[in-house]
């Protein structure tokens, strides 16, 4: 593969990386509003569960951001990305006392963000599938062959 090429995966892995490490270390910081979402999707032990998505988020981002346990990272980013998707965004938002218009734009800006996870979904099996590039730890370590 040429440089350019291990160049723009890179890039790639840092643009993928960026919003888990920076979602991570939010949920972290103060995992409320997560909780929130976790018990109003029904979901048991929403703290518990926001700090363990935090934790993940964060950890998973910076795999993915040196290029380490890519295909393990990758995968499991996708399942995430699915499974957020589907339960979080994947249906209408209706706020009791919000004006129809401004509950409208929350469900556009809800399947917005389902759309976004799915393709997210797309972009991590494409890294778990073809690897990190020259350019990450997984290659130092021998984990992917590099042409």
């Amino acid at each position: 593969m040429s440089n350019a090429n291990n160049l723009a995966i890179l890039l790639g892995r840092v643009l993928l990386s960026f919003i888990f490490i920076y979602s991570g270390f939010g949920k972290l910081a103060d995992p409320s509003a997560t909780a929130g979402m976790i018990a109003g999707a029904g979901l048991p032990a929403a703290s518990a569960l926001a700090y363990l998505a935090g934790f993940f988020e964060f950890v998973a981002g910076l795999a993915v951001l040196v290029g380490y346990q890519t295909r393990i990272a990758g995968w499991l980013l996708a399942a995430f990305c699915v499974f957020t998707g589907v339960v979080f965004h994947g249906s209408a938002i209706n706020v009791p006392d919000f004006p129809a218009a401004a509950n409208g734009w929350l469900t556009v800006l809800n399947q917005i963000m389902m759309m976004k996870n799915i393709t997210l979904a797309g972009a991590y099996i494409v890294l778990a599938t073809f690897g990190p590039g020259a350019y990450s730890l997984d290659a130092r370590r021998g984990a992917y062959a590099i042409a």
